[in-house]
C-alpha cells in the first residue's frame, strides 16, 4: 500500500475476507487512536497461536495502523523512519545479511532471525542493512511487500 491508500486498507483484501473476531478483539484492546505497535500485533499473534499475517489481515479489515515497526522502518513521529545506517557491520553479519538477499532484498523475517542468530537488538540489523545499501521487504504484518 501506499501512502495515498492509508486508510483503505481493507482493499487491499477480496470483499469476502473473513474478520476473525477474537484477533479483532484483540487488536481493538491493544489499539490507540486507530493505531496499533507492531511488537502489539506480534504478541496478538503469539498469545493467539496466528501467523503476524492473520493478524495484519484482521488489522487491515478493521483500518488500523501499525506504528513503531520494531526494524525502525515506519510509524515514528514526527520523523517516521528511525533506524540509521550502522557506522560499522560486522563481515560476518554482512556475509548473513547478503546470504539471505532475494531479489536483492532481504525479508523482515530473515531480519528478525538474524538478530535472534547474532543476539543483537533487530534494530541493529536493519541499521546494518541500511549501511549495506539493502531494503527490507515483506512485512510480516503486510504493511509493505
Amino acid at each position: 500500500m501506499t501512502h495515498q491508500d492509508a486508510g483503505h486498507y481493507r482493499a487491499k483484501h477480496p470483499t469476502d475476507t473473513k474478520l476473525d473476531p477474537k484477533i479483532a478483539e484483540a487488536i481493538k484492546q491493544k489499539t490507540e487512536d486507530g493505531r496499533i505497535t507492531c511488537a502489539a500485533a506480534h504478541e496478538i499473534a503469539h498469545e493467539r497461536a496466528v501467523s503476524p499475517g492473520d493478524v495484519g489481515v484482521a488489522m487491515d479489515l478493521l483500518e488500523t495502523r501499525i506504528t513503531k515497526c520494531q526494524l525502525g522502518l515506519f510509524g515514528y513521529s514526527p520523523q517516521k523512519k528511525v533506524v540509521r545506517p550502522a557506522e560499522n557491520v560486522t563481515s560476518e553479519l554482512e556475509e548473513t545479511i547478503k546470504n539471505s538477499l532475494e531479489d536483492n532484498r532481504i525479508s523482515c523475517l530473515s531480519c528478525w532471525e538474524i538478530a535472534e542468530r547474532f543476539s543483537i537488538a533487530r534494530m541493529d540489523v536493519s541499521a546494518a542493512c541500511e549501511a549495506l545499501q539493502v531494503r527490507v521487504s515483506s512485512c510480516q504484518l503486510g504493511a509493505f511487500r
